[in-house]
């Protein structure tokens, strides 16, 4: 439980918010963000081993700036999904190929089939074996509550309904067996500070008994799975920036990270 500012090096991103971050081995691809109403579309990558930054050029269809995407890493290559762009919401799709020794090729703009989500950022993606979850997110006017599977072997949406419509955006969601644990965020009125639970094997959402003290409402915060607990760090409840850690013990149902599923 000890925090340390790391000192890197090579070519530093400019500071930014709402950006990606997405791990691929020992590196970290940094996409997007942006500072008040500049928004980036430049890419970033991080070497854990030296700790030194490189912008990447890269060649093909370039995604365009944006923040409020997510991200993904899947069979080696880098995924972003929607966003906005500071004028309107953003339902686009782009790979980053890489090759096999790791060094990147190029862009590629992926055409899905079947119904896609209204485009959206602050959503949630997570990935399962080979489907990706996408839950909630905000167009600017609406705060949703729908739910959309993406097949990354075909690049097919299907919708999933659950049994109530619960709207979120800048929430967190961590995968934890069958379920995604989805704390906190805002539902198009308020600040949240609810664990909710979403069974991923029918799409029903449930609720589960939580003690001990809550975190305040808050949403923009990051959330991780590790050693059976949920940390969850900082966010930002409108007026108050925290950063403030906190731990969502999981002991008495520590069997669920091992179970096995499909969606």
């Amino acid at each position: 439980m000890y925090c340390s500012k790391t000192k890197t090096q090579g070519r530093i991103p400019d500071p930014c918010r709402a950006h990606s971050a997405t791990f691929l081995g020992h590196k970290m691809y940094v996409f997007g963000g942006g500072d008040g109403s500049t928004y980036y579309n430049t890419l970033y990558m991080l070497d854990t081993q030296n700790f030194s930054w490189e912008k990447l050029e890269v060649q093909g269809t370039t995604p365009g700036p944006r923040r409020a995407h997510t991200s993904w890493s899947y069979n080696g290559n880098v995924y972003i999904y929607a966003g906005g762009d500071g004028v309107k919401a953003l339902d686009d799709l782009y790979m980053l190929k890489l090759d096999e020794g790791d060094s990147l090729i190029c862009w590629i703009k992926i055409k899905t089939m079947g119904k896609s989500p209204r485009p959206r950022g602050y959503h949630t993606s997570n990935l399962v074996d080979d489907k990706l979850v996408v839950l909630g997110g905000s167009d600017g006017h609406e705060c949703f509550s729908d739910i959309h599977v993406l097949d990354l072997k075909t690049f097919t949406w299907t919708q999933s309904i659950p049994n109530r419509q619960i709207p979120r955006l800048s929430h967190s969601s961590t995968i934890v067996g069958s379920y995604l644990f989805v704390l906190c965020g805002h539902d198009g009125n308020n600040y949240s500070n609810q664990v909710l639970l979403l069974n991923l094997k029918n799409f029903t959402w449930e609720t589960k008994k939580i003690l001990g003290n809550f975190p305040k409402q808050r949403g923009y915060h990051s959330a991780i799975l590790f050693d059976s607990r949920i940390f969850l760090f900082g966010g930002y409840d409108g007026s108050q920036v925290f950063d403030d850690f906190w731990a969502l013990n999981l002991t008495s149902s520590a069997y669920l990270p091992l179970v096995k599923f499909n969606i």
